[in-house]
């Protein structure tokens, strides 16, 4: 260090400047700040309508936050956005096969797996999916505040977003919740 301080003293020295660009980068690069302004970003005057947290077998398996324009009652004719946070380790393959078995088990069926494929990735404790909707027809994703795809098929929104939101789900409670009732 005394080496240092002879050749090139400005180095010892606390960049004030330095810290504040990396702080401020730190709390816009951070999934939490990501998200947070994905759903703003995505979803005109998004605001946060209910949360609850999905639970199988009494194992938490996400957290999910429904956002509708200024937080109005959830309604299928209007846009909304549906984060999810893991709280589970889940590979690819699970969460494409399930998805699709609960479209199919609402008979909400919809050859999409390959985009699926596409969309989904492996989930890490933490990770987040945020789904949005797009008229009737398309639900754009993204993971962590990155865009991965948009579904696009007839009646996707309902097919995809029944699972959460639909009169048929796996925990009418969770749904209830969900939608701010």
């Amino acid at each position: 260090m005394a080496f240092l301080k002879k050749i090139r003293p400005s180095l010892l020295r606390p960049n004030n400047r330095g810290w504040r660009t990396s702080l401020l980068a730190f709390v816009l690069l951070a999934p939490g700040g990501v998200v947070a302004s994905t759903v703003a970003d995505v979803l005109n005057n998004a605001q946060l309508r209910g949360d609850a947290t999905f639970r199988f077998l009494g194992l938490s398996v996400y957290d999910a936050k429904l956002y509708t324009p200024q937080g109005a009652p959830f309604n299928w004719s209007q846009d909304f956005g549906l984060l999810l946070r893991y709280r589970k380790n889940l590979k690819q393959k699970a969460l494409v096969e399930s998805t699709l078995e609960e479209m199919d088990r609402q008979g909400n069926g919809a050859p999409v797996q390959n985009q699926l494929e596409q969309c989904f990735q492996s989930v890490s404790k933490g990770d987040t999916y945020l789904a949005v909707s797009r008229g009737p027809d398309k639900v754009a994703f993204w993971r962590n505040g990155t865009k991965t795809c948009t579904l696009s098929y007839p009646g996707i929104k309902r097919a995809f977003m029944s699972i959460f939101l639909g009169n048929n789900t796996r925990s009418a409670r969770f749904t209830r919740q969900l939608k701010g009732q």
